[in-house]
């Protein structure tokens, strides 16, 4: 049976404030735990409820009740396995005249950001630069939305207005409502693509810095109204168009 302690040192890992204290993160999920343990981050400890698929692990494991799972679990329907992980230390050295990388800007909603993490892994993306204002990649949410993906691809936060300033060398193409349509803007394999806020899109101060505007048309001719595409369905698009141009 677990203690009092350690139900609420993992409860309190749902919220921002205790993950940045301890620097830690919750996983949960068979599927998304044997990700964590196939990468470089560090699992601090394991509950479960069920055999381990992978019952070699360096970290400790304990055999917990459903009861008690129920109680550690931010999920509705909890899953036979949860782990405690060590939020990654990643440096931001990363140089966007060699790769494509994705860039955030004030992406609020963590299932968007989720999202987007797994269409980054999906499309062999390595780096995604998110600014302070973006929600976090590492709450539950955005965990569980990454689908195991947060193993595989590098989250940076930082001053993403200052850091877009140090790349002047290579091309920065911001996603907007009005700009080149992007089926037919020459899409190269280096630079940095930003996706904007769900509400209010790129902010001003990044998009002084953007060097190239796409747009995704709408081919819904004649309707009054037609609802813009969701962040992470924008992205998917773009990172389709990108990379299917860069093996064509």
């Amino acid at each position: 049976m677990l203690t009092k302690n350690t139900i609420k040192r993992v409860k309190s890992l749902q919220q921002k404030k205790f993950r940045n204290e301890l620097g830690l993160f919750v996983a949960e999920g068979q599927k998304l735990v044997e990700e964590l343990l196939n990468s470089k981050f560090e699992i601090v400890e394991i509950f479960h409820t069920e055999p381990l698929i992978n019952p070699k692990v360096n970290c400790p494991v304990t055999l917990i009740s459903q009861s008690d799972m129920e109680r550690i679990s931010g999920l509705v329907t909890p899953s036979p396995v949860l782990a405690v992980v060590k939020y990654p230390s990643s440096p931001l050295s990363v140089d966007p005249c060699n790769e494509l990388v994705l860039a955030l800007d004030t992406i609020q909603d963590p299932g968007n950001m989720g999202t987007i993490i797994r269409l980054a892994d999906w499309f062999g993306i390595d780096h995604i630069v998110c600014s302070r204002g973006c929600t976090d990649a590492f709450a539950p949410k955005a965990i569980q939305a990454t689908m195991g993906a947060i193993a595989h691809v590098k989250i940076h936060y930082t001053d993403l207005v200052a850091w877009l300033k140090q790349q002047n060398k290579c091309p920065i193409v911001g996603a907007c409502m009005a700009g080149e349509n992007i089926y037919s803007y020459k899409k190269g394999q280096t630079g940095i693509i930003v996706m904007g806020n769900e509400g209010n899109g790129i902010s001003p101060e990044v998009d002084k810095l953007i060097t190239h505007r796409i747009h995704i048309p709408t081919f819904a001719k004649g309707r009054k109204i037609v609802e813009s595409l969701n962040v992470a369905m924008a992205t998917a698009i773009i990172l389709s168009e990108f990379m299917g141009h860069s093996t064509s």
